[in-house]
């Protein structure tokens, strides 16, 4: 296993991943009324991702997981049918998804006015944004010569 191989965006997607499962364990929810429930808890106090999110949780840990088997794969240089990084790119984008939508669009609790975002929700981004920008830059590099039309 040679960990030079490793280049700069396979670090910073690790870093990402690393950021990202760290957060899922940090506030990211804040519940202002005594009224409201989010995940099961009632009244006012903050939550993170593992309180909160009962199945989304493992598959934002098993997204966070993807930059360290990319890594993995880099190092022991073994050979794979598509481009490297393109699986996590994929994974990623997947996780903004879910970060976007757990965010912005369908915020849990009830009334979800009252729920309002912290800091652990804000690093989830940034980590998944990292996992995004680190794996594009792996799959640019091992890009597969594509051949035109008609050319076997």
């Amino acid at each position: 296993m040679d960990t030079s191989k490793l280049g700069r965006g396979e670090m910073m997607a690790v870093i990402g991943g690393v950021i990202l499962a760290i957060s899922l364990f940090l506030n990211w929810y804040h519940s202002r009324s005594a009224l409201a429930t989010i995940g099961g808890h009632k009244g006012v106090g903050t939550y993170s991702a593992w309180d909160v999110h009962s199945t989304t949780r493992w598959l934002m840990l098993a997204g966070a997981i993807a930059p360290l088997v990319l890594a993995y794969i880099i190092a022991r240089e073994l050979h794979l049918s598509w481009p490297r990084g393109q699986m996590t790119m994929v994974i990623s984008v997947a996780l903004l998804g879910f970060l976007v939508y757990y965010g912005i669009i369908n915020r849990p609790g009830d009334p979800s006015g009252e729920i309002k975002l912290r800091y652990g929700w804000f690093l989830a981004m940034i980590g998944a944004i990292l996992m995004l920008v680190g794996s594009t830059m792996r799959a640019q590099e091992s890009e597969t010569v594509r051949k035109p039309p008609g050319v076997l």
